[in-house]
């Protein structure tokens, strides 16, 4: 039997599967991290700072669909992980947290570094309360456990550092059946399944709106669309698991979108919506013209973003299986040949986007995100940070069912891509992991660059390096301000990187992109490809409003009159004179 409390929490997370744990140690986790040293079961895996090791946890989870953990010492410590930990929460991954706290006699006194994690995470997690003694410990982390796994979010348990140490209280260890029961699989009812095949089989336009949900739902799903005649658009979080091998495909929609799949959905007469939670409801159809279907294995979230005329819960595959007894095959295939023709054009003109000539810089991110998606490897990890690094990502990554693609698609966090990749290279260490940075978020986080020399992980980092808030510089233009406060002064990172013992690679003319990414994949060790691109390329959204036209022409106007017509022609250079 355990020990202490520490050494009894330490066998619990073994039943549970647990590998590894992200963190920083400090002194009311000393009761914790011995007892891992002496078990060795359990690899810790040492960041810089502790956001990190709440991405790196999201990072694992992701990949694994299995229970991932992170650790903070009492206050600044476990303050630290509570933006990550909003990421794995609102990305729906498993992860426990364990959140170090001041010595219990001291609680409530004001005492030094004095925070009360049970309330501060609560808004971030499914599972939140303090262990305070011996005998509830057992059944807290296991509870903590369960509400992590079963609902698919972060829970987290508070330990102050002195019941770690306590003895242990007589306590069965539980068995991984219990502790970890299989995610069940939700088929809907009869009744639903007839209102929305009558629905479908009706005499409209039917689209397809796929998000994650669709996960492990491909052949299901192509079969539908055939039958259906129905074009398919992803949301961004359906990219990986809907994309690849799918002559229905359209497209992605959203600001960062295809103009095809924009279109797509707004012109039919039905949308379907499976597994998806799409938040921005201007891209959704307008007017009552249009009715919506929406399959959710939550219920929660059907009707919260537009109008459904059937809502059904139930998981997406079972939903498509039990569904397409009761359709007949359409064959009037006029609105799918009209959104597949749109989306070869809309291909083809971000395709060009992506070629870039010799000896004439600078170069374009776009060449970059295509010539990494072209030598990675069939089974490649890639992460991408919030802003353009995301929205090259979402146009150039070629998904073929074997890829991951991990990113803050709805926490948006800035700094997540490098922090995630060190979670997955570390749960697969012999799978090539990407990061697409910002040179924003690569030098918000950069600390933990250092992790990949001391953990030994063999993540190629890409750094697109545009000396600029990015996206936030676009987004000022667009609203008709003038850009304020987005411009970096960045080093060379491929030389810092070969000061730390890390493979660089800098990429300044076009002529070199192909080379350069492919010397990167191919090297035995972690790479920092520090790729100059462009500033002014303008991600442009698939449907650009009045609003939009008024700021860019507004911005124009100030930027003359303030004696910046130069950014004018640069921005012209970069978007039109190709």
């Amino acid at each position: 039997m355990a020990q202490t409390v520490a050494d009894q929490f330490a066998e619990i997370l073994v039943a549970a599967g647990v590998k590894r744990i992200y963190g920083i140690v400090g002194d009311s986790l000393n009761g914790l991290t011995d007892s891992l040293r002496r078990q060795g079961k359990i690899e810790w895996i040492h960041v810089r700072h502790e956001e990190v090791a709440a991405f790196a946890a999201g990072g694992e989870a992701h990949l694994t669909g299995e229970l991932a953990v992170c650790a903070g010492s009492c206050g600044p410590g476990n303050l630290h992980l509570i933006n990550g930990l909003f990421d794995c929460h609102r990305s729906r991954v498993p992860v426990l947290a364990i959140a170090a706290q001041i010595p219990s006699a001291e609680i409530a006194s004001g005492y030094f570094q004095e925070t009360h994690p049970q309330e501060l995470f609560r808004e971030c997690s499914h599972f939140c309360e303090l262990i305070s003694s011996a005998n509830q410990m057992p059944r807290t982390l296991e509870m903590a456990i369960h509400a992590a796994m079963a609902e698919r979010g972060v829970a987290v348990v508070v330990m102050p550092g002195d019941v770690a140490l306590l003895p242990a209280a007589d306590a069965p260890l539980p068995k991984a059946p219990g502790l970890l029961p299989a995610q069940p699989v939700v088929t809907p009812a009869n009744a639903d399944l007839d209102r929305l095949a009558a629905l479908l089989i009706g005499e409209g336009r039917v689209t397809i709106l796929c998000g994650s949900g669709c996960q492990g739902a491909h052949e299901q799903l192509l079969s539908l669309a055939e039958c259906l005649k129905a074009p398919i658009v992803h949301a961004l979080k359906g990219k990986e698991h809907v994309e690849w091998d799918n002559p229905y495909d359209v497209g992605m929609t959203g600001l960062i979108g295809f103009s095809s799949g924009y279109y797509a959905m707004l012109d039919c007469d039905v949308l379907l919506m499976l597994g998806t939670d799409f938040p921005y409801r201007q891209f959704y159809p307008r007017g009552g013209g249009v009715r919506i279907a929406q399959v959710d294995q939550r219920g929660e979230v059907i009707g919260r973003r537009a109008p459904v005329d059937v809502g059904v819960v139930g998981d997406v595959r079972a939903t498509i299986e039990a569904l397409l007894p009761r359709l007949k095959e359409k064959h009037d295939s006029r609105h799918l040949d009209q959104a597949r023709e749109h989306y070869r054009k809309a291909r083809k003109g971000l395709d060009e986007l992506a070629i870039g000539r010799p000896g004439k810089p600078p170069i374009h991110p776009q060449q970059v995100a295509k010539a990494i998606s072209d030598h990675a490897s069939d089974d490649a990890v890639f992460t991408c940070d919030v802003g353009l690094p995301t929205v090259w990502a979402a146009r150039y990554l070629a998904m073929n069912g074997k890829r991951r693609l991990i990113g803050s698609f709805w926490h948006g966090s800035m700094a997540n891509a490098m922090s995630q990749a060190i979670g997955a290279q570390a749960a697969f260490p012999r799978r090539q992991v990407i990061s697409l940075s910002g040179d924003g978020g690569f030098t918000m986080l950069m600390g933990d660059f250092l992790t990949l020399v001391q953990q030994n992980l063999p993540v190629k980092v890409v750094v697109f390096n545009n000396g600029a808030l990015g996206f936030i510089e676009i987004e000022q233009k667009s609203s008709g301000f003038l850009d304020f406060g987005t411009k970096f002064k960045n080093p060379n990172f491929a030389a810092m990187a070969e000061a730390v013992g890390v493979r660089g690679i800098r990429l300044e003319d076009p002529g070199d992109v192909e080379k350069g990414i492919a010397e990167a994949l191919a090297h035995d060790g972690p790479v920092l490809v520090d790729a100059v691109v462009s500033r002014m390329v303008l991600p442009i959204p698939p449907s650009i409003t009045v609003e939009m036209a008024k700021g860019f022409t507004l911005y124009m106007v100030k930027a003359v009159m303030g004696g910046r017509g130069d950014d004018l022609i640069d921005l012209a250079k970069a978007n039109l004179w190709q």
